[in-house]
């Protein structure tokens, strides 16, 4: 059995106010003054407080800008070698803060496995062979990378992991998760930019995956995944001239709503719990709507997703690292006195829905 035996999360040092981020996009978006209210409806209810970027413009005035160009159409814009450089300046610094955070009490565990993880930033040779110098692993460390399956790829990483550690008992797998989601913004005012704009921000995670049985950590005990091809359409991520586009239709919630209660029946037939018996619940808080579509559908009463919402007010969705900043919540808040059953899924193109099983 593998196991999760520390979890690390780092975000960039730019730290930005809602309002903030509302008067930028208010600015560059040039609206009349019923747009902006509108506008400013959506901030204010978005259950976001605060957000973080590798970009400090989002908190500035106009004159203060370094990577948007202050004039009044943003031209020239952004280009995604721009942004793709941006993404390579910032993607390591940031991934070792969160790679410090998850080995402070494992700094003799010999690394033999390398997944990076991201969707907002691609090269090569790339973050993992990086990685692999900053950290001084042997050449020979056995590396991939999980690119461009959005907030969902964190779970995918962490079954690949266990695939490892399952064939390998000596394996300790080090999955890293990193997005700068804000270095793609769009001026083009439309519900798709207007959404992302609202929920997206940076971070980082990482987490260390053990095949030693004797290790302290959570077990992990099952997967299940399902993808709806019928509404493949309704979250979409595509590489453009100026960055990446974000398709994300205002559906979401309700097709999750709708399906997610019998998902979660599913995925429990292959562990033997009842829903009644999950003690904690690390939902991907992808955004307010998403959360109360989950509530709405499992009928909790109140405070199961408190550590979702918790994450989503402090920083946004930073994609893939997001559930992980949860599960970290959730891990340092378990009662060891009793046994702990962890039910965690997160959402991605597709429309793809992970999930996964832990047990303390």
């Amino acid at each position: 059995m593998s196991k999760i035996v520390s979890i690390g999360t780092a975000v960039p040092e730019y730290r930005h106010e809602q309002q903030k981020i509302f008067e930028f996009m208010s600015r560059v978006y040039a609206i009349n003054e019923t747009e902006k209210r509108k506008l400013k409806f959506l901030y204010r209810h978005s259950g976001i407080q605060t957000r973080y970027s590798v970009l400090d413009d989002y908190s500035l005035p106009a004159s203060e800008w370094k990577f948007f160009i202050p004039t009044e159409n943003l031209e020239p814009f952004p280009s995604i070698e721009k942004r793709m450089k941006s993404f390579r300046e910032n993607a390591a610094p940031l991934s070792l803060k969160a790679i410090d955070d998850c080995l402070v009490n494992f700094k003799d565990q010999t690394i033999t496995h390398l997944i990076t993880v991201s969707c907002t930033g691609m090269s090569a040779p790339g973050l993992d062979l990086e990685l692999i110098e900053l950290l001084n692993l042997p050449a020979t460390t056995w590396r991939t990378s999980i690119n461009f399956m959005g907030c969902y790829a964190a779970i995918h990483a962490l079954k690949l992991a266990d695939a490892i550690c399952k064939s390998d008992p000596s394996a300790n797998v080090l999955i890293v998760c990193v997005e700068l989601c804000t270095l793609h913004f769009q001026k083009k005012y439309n519900a798709d930019n207007i959404s992302s704009g609202i929920l997206f921000s940076d971070g980082a995670a990482a987490i260390l995956v053990t095949g030693n049985k004797e290790a302290e950590g959570l077990n992990i005990d099952h997967f299940y995944s399902s993808v709806s091809f019928k509404s493949k359409q309704e979250m979409v991520w595509e590489l453009s001239s100026s960055g990446f586009l974000l398709t994300l239709s205002g559906y979401i919630p309700e097709l999750i709503e709708e399906d997610f209660n019998g998902i979660v029946g599913e995925c429990l037939k292959g562990t033997g719990l009842s829903k009644e018996e999950i003690t904690h619940w690390c939902i991907h808080p992808g955004g307010k709507k998403i959360l109360e579509a989950v509530h709405n559908s499992l009928e909790f009463t109140n405070g199961q997703l408190q550590h979702c919402y918790d994450v989503l007010n402090e920083y946004g969705n930073m994609s893939s690292p997001t559930i992980l900043f949860v599960l970290k919540r959730i891990q340092q808040d378990l009662n060891k006195n009793k046994c702990n059953n962890i039910f965690g899924a997160a959402f991605g193109p597709g429309l793809t829905i992970e999930t996964f099983v832990l047990s303390a």
